[in-house]
């Protein structure tokens, strides 16, 4: 009988140190040799466009903080779920980091068929910044207020038209929230990109444009724009003199254009620990900060926690616009 109960300890401790073996890989990486290869940041639009700008800011820094190169790799297409899905299924292992906007909560209320879960297939790590939506006009546009504005198109229903970048997009979000909180009537005009929106509107075109400060910056100081309204609920520091729609009078009006960073589901919390301090650190920093404001944007960073409440917040918030506004793409 001894003999057996010594048999059956040592094949519970081979079995114990198996278990123990098999693990040791992830659990050595996530604890203090990760990473020892190069990061993948994943950015689901193509190059030039706004995330890719704010990647590209924060990129060298991101390097430098982590020891080993961080590769950028665009992957556009379809409203950034073709890069998205690549980054859902990617391994948990923190090589694959989704760097991405705030169409994240988007594109799950308004359109069909997605091919993963925005809750369910990744991981938090942080917000890197926020960027407010900007409501601009033809200079030519008489109306120099937002109350104007909506005392215009109550007067004459269905006469006013606005544009955006594109259906789903932040702008056009914005556009049909102002209509749902207003009471009022405007036609959506959906551009592909926010240059030849801007370019309409200043020609006359169309009044009024929603779009990402970035886009309209330039020609909102040359004075071929004029600015009425910001979709936040702070006025930004790249535009402090501009109202926020709340301000404006128009009650509950948020909408917050937000870069961030994602993970794969799973994966290991040290590792997303990890990023999360690199990206707070960098965001300490003047010359980053310098940076993103140039874009019309401010540094956020904060908690994983924190990042996943404003996702679990804005997917109940867009799925109720998209319903309310009958927003729907295929």
């Amino acid at each position: 009988m001894e003999t057996i109960e010594r048999g059956r300890r040592a094949c519970c401790l081979t079995l114990a140190f198996g278990a123990t073996a098999a693990l040791l890989p992830l659990h050595s990486r996530a604890q203090g040799t990760y990473p020892d290869k190069p990061v993948r940041f994943l950015v689901p639009y193509p190059p030039g466009g706004g995330t890719d700008v704010i990647a590209r800011i924060v990129q060298p820094r991101f390097q430098a903080l982590l020891g080993q190169p961080v590769v950028i790799d665009n992957r556009g297409g379809a409203a950034g779920l073709v890069g998205s899905e690549i980054a859902a299924k990617a391994a948990p292992d923190g090589y694959t980091v989704l760097f991405t906007l705030s169409s994240h909560t988007i594109n799950p209320a308004i359109y069909t068929k997605i091919p993963f879960d925005t809750a369910r297939d990744f991981d938090p790590v942080g917000t890197v910044a926020s960027l407010p939506q900007i409501l601009v006009a033809n200079p030519q546009f008489a109306p120099n207020t937002v109350a104007e504005i909506i005392a215009l198109a109550k007067s004459k229903p269905g006469s006013l038209s606005y544009a955006s970048v594109g259906n789903g997009s932040p702008g056009h979000l914005a556009g049909e929230l102002m209509k749902l909180r207003t009471g009022i009537q405007m036609t959506h005009i959906p551009y592909r990109g926010g240059g030849p929106a801007v370019t309409d509107v200043m020609g006359g075109q169309v009044p009024l444009l929603w779009v990402s400060i970035p886009a309209a910056a330039q020609h909102v100081k040359a004075g071929k724009l004029k600015a009425l309204a910001m979709s936040t609920v702070k006025r930004s520091a790249a535009f402090p003199e501009v109202p926020t729609m709340q301000e404006a009078g128009v009650p509950d009006f948020e909408v917050d254009s937000w870069y961030a960073m994602f993970v794969p589901a799973h994966t290991p919390a040290p590792v997303v620990d990890k990023l999360n301090r690199a990206l707070n650190e960098l965001l300490k920093e003047p010359d980053i900060r310098a940076k993103l404001l140039d874009q019309g944007s401010e540094g956020v960073g904060g908690t994983p926690a924190q990042l996943a409440k404003v996702v679990s917040a804005e997917l109940d918030k867009w799925a109720k616009l998209a319903r309310d506004a009958q927003i729907k793409v295929e």
